[in-house]
Formats: structure tokens, C-alpha cells, sequence
């Protein structure tokens, strides 16, 4: 992500997905967080969706 525009197309695509609880994107490290129980791989191919080169770093346990 290098724009606005780039993360609001991700952010826009993340929001159609239905047990996404939170969306934080920061655009000067270009990293998306995401609070779901959706599996890794779903987050991953949704934000692929928006044609946006993207690389998987890790997931969060509570």
C-alpha cells in the first residue's frame, strides 16, 4: 500500500467479509491488522482480492 486510496480499497474489501470485528490499517509501515476467528488463509485471499501485492506476517493468539 503506498495511498490512501490503496488502503481504503482494502479496508473496503476486509469490511464485506463477514466475522471481521476489527480493521486497523497503518500506512507508513503498510501493515494491515485484522481481529477475527476467520482463518489466516480467508484474511489473506480477501485482501489479495484487491489486486494489491500483499505477504502473510503472522497471526496474534489471545
Amino acid at each position: 500500500m503506498t495511498c490512501e486510496g490503496c488502503s481504503n480499497a482494502v479496508q473496503n474489501v476486509l469490511k464485506k467479509v463477514e466475522g471481521i470485528d476489527d480493521i486497523k490499517i497503518d500506512l507508513v509501515e503498510k501493515r494491515v491488522s485484522v481481529a477475527t476467528a476467520l482463518s489466516s488463509d480467508k484474511i489473506f485471499e480477501t485482501i489479495k482480492k484487491t489486486g494489491k501485492q500483499c505477504q502473510f506476517l503472522r497471526t496474534k493468539q489471545s
